[in-house]
């Protein structure tokens, strides 16, 4: 593929993927962006739907500071149980680590190394929340030194090259999201019961399978979170999501994002793509990853209100 740099405003972006995916240069995060760049870096985030920054030199507080400047951020979910101490002060930050708040690695076969595991499913952050997120803004504090890297497809033009009869099947489908559907797939042992305070936190939530992202194309809201498909039997549900995540995570689809130092910042739209950690040694080396999560504000942000469906 053709790597010329293509130019947005203030910034070069370099592609990374024939369809998606670009290395951004040209900011200066050591202050504030002022508000004429980050109109740029949000028309560079529509283009290619996964930036990558290098070297920002971001802490946890620039970090949260960048990210509210894109739009409002979730609060992190404390799923692990009332009592157990965040490893972060700011409450936007979520832990995408293999650490405890003490920093010890998180010994294998604990309930919390059980639940990592569903990063390794292709999936979409927060599809089991009914107001959805927008970007997923994840910042490496240490990298292992070999594996560990991130996987993205590229939705909007996987649903693109669907053919035309299924885009009319599954046009009007709404699809059920659930956080322990998703665990239970990674580690059925571990969270084929999640517990009452779990269940409480996260209960599921409801979108519209096909949706329409900044750009104006066309792109699925999918991924592992995805349960099924409301008014169909359950078994031709799952069939079909399984389908359509196999069309969307062919290798033509895909873009591998090499992690090369602390303070690497990757950028992605929830909204037209989905993602995967890749396996690294988790019981001998350090992987600290921190994310905010920016709310979508779309027409679509709320998904479809559970009292108008038939469920």
């Amino acid at each position: 593929m053709s790597i010329k740099p293509i130019q947005i405003g203030s910034l070069t972006c370099i592609p990374l993927h024939p369809t998606f995916g670009a290395e951004i240069r040209g900011i200066d995060f050591s202050r504030p962006v002022p508000d004429s760049v980050i109109k740029d870096v949000i028309a560079a985030q529509d283009r290619f739907g996964v930036t990558v920054y290098r070297n920002t030199g971001l802490d946890d507080q620039s970090h949260v500071a960048f990210s509210y400047q894109l739009g409002q951020c979730e609060m992190s979910p404390r799923l692990q149980g009332p009592n157990q101490p965040p490893r972060f002060s700011e409450p936007e930050l979520f832990d995408a680590s293999n650490m405890d708040v003490h920093g010890n690695l998180i010994k294998k076969d604990t309930r919390r190394w059980w639940f990592t595991k569903g990063a390794a499913l292709w999936h979409t952050d927060s599809s089991f929340n009914q107001w959805r997120s927008k970007y997923s803004l994840l910042l490496a504090h240490e990298i292992p030194k070999k594996g560990g890297d991130t996987m993205y497809a590229d939705v909007r033009t996987a649903y693109n090259d669907l053919p035309d009869s299924k885009k009319a099947e599954i046009e009007d489908l709404v699809v059920c999201h659930s956080i322990w559907y998703s665990r239970k797939l990674a580690a059925p042992h571990e969270f084929g019961n999640a517990t009452e305070y779990e269940m409480s936190q996260k209960p599921p939530a409801y979108h519209k399978l096909v949706q329409t992202t900044a750009d104006g194309r066309k792109t699925l809201f999918i991924a592992a979170h995805a349960e099924y498909i409301v008014g169909k039997p359950k078994e031709e549900g799952v069939k079909l999501i399984d389908e359509l995540i196999q069309h969307c995570t062919q290798p033509k689809y895909i873009l591998s994002m090499k992690w090369n130092a602390p303070g690497d910042l990757v950028f992605w739209d929830n909204r037209c793509t989905m993602h995967r950690a890749t396996p690294f040694s988790d019981q001998i080396e350090r992987r600290d990853m921190r994310r905010t999560t920016v709310l979508d504000d779309s027409p679509s942000s709320h998904g479809v209100d559970p009292a108008t469906l038939k469920l």
